[in-house]
């Protein structure tokens, strides 16, 4: 069955990206790696600059490290969460650089994709002309 054989495509692919079965699996490996390390630290670091800016402020809902760590999360992941936005001059900066990294981080990874899908496409054109010559 045609849906069977894509997603057993799929799958097979997913874990030869792991196992970093070819030189372009293993890039996409170290750029998604990449990616999600450099994020969590960038979470991590704006999560401690949100608890410093807003942890003083009156009204507002970032009262402790795990509260600003949760708000920055949310945030990053642009889904947002029920706190309200920071209220100090600072948090508010910080929620547009956090905005902004979470944009290109999402471009980052739709680049990655693609080239890997390119390249692995040119591999199996190869692949496949080659057998196709040798018979």
């Amino acid at each position: 069955m045609y849906l069977t054989r894509v997603l057993g495509e799929v799958v097979a692919e997913g874990r030869d990206v792991l196992r970093a079965r070819t030189p372009t699996h293993s890039h996409l490996r170290d750029r998604l790696v990449a990616i999600a390390v450099v994020t969590v630290g960038v979470d991590l670091i704006c999560a401690v600059l949100a608890f410093l800016a807003e942890q003083h402020q009156k009204q507002t809902q970032i009262k402790t490290l795990g509260s600003a760590l949760f708000w920055t999360t949310t945030q990053m992941l642009t889904v947002s969460s029920n706190l309200q936005n920071p209220i100090s001059f600072g948090g508010r900066v910080l929620d547009v650089v956090m905005e902004v990294y979470a944009i290109t981080v999402i471009g980052s990874l739709a680049a990655a994709l693609g080239a890997f899908l390119i390249k692995r496409g040119e591999e199996l054109d190869t692949a496949h002309e080659a057998r196709s010559a040798g018979r």
